[in-house]
């Protein structure tokens, strides 16, 4: 899990780190998820905005889904990490 990746508690474990080469480094994947998370939003501003013809409204709406979506995604993440299945 990426959470595991960032969080080094000591030295020892640092050193030890190897990066599998077919995965994406820790970092990488926080800018991805925030590049992607942005996409998202522009796109929910957007339809936002051709729903309501409002573009103060569709801003509103995209900074409330910013947030709800990413907490939202936190819970839907730990639950899942507590499903045994498929592991």
């Amino acid at each position: 899990m990426i959470t595991d990746q960032l969080i080094i508690k000591s030295e020892k474990e640092q050193s030890t780190y190897v990066k599998d080469s077919g995965s994406d480094s820790p970092k990488r994947s926080i800018v991805k998820s925030i590049s992607w998370r942005i996409v998202g939003t522009m796109d929910t501003i957007l339809i936002s905005w051709i729903v309501t013809g409002t573009l103060t409204l569709a801003f509103s709406i995209g900074m409330v889904e910013l947030v709800t979506k990413m907490v939202l995604y936190f819970f839907h993440e730990r639950i899942w990490n507590s499903i045994k299945w498929g592991k």
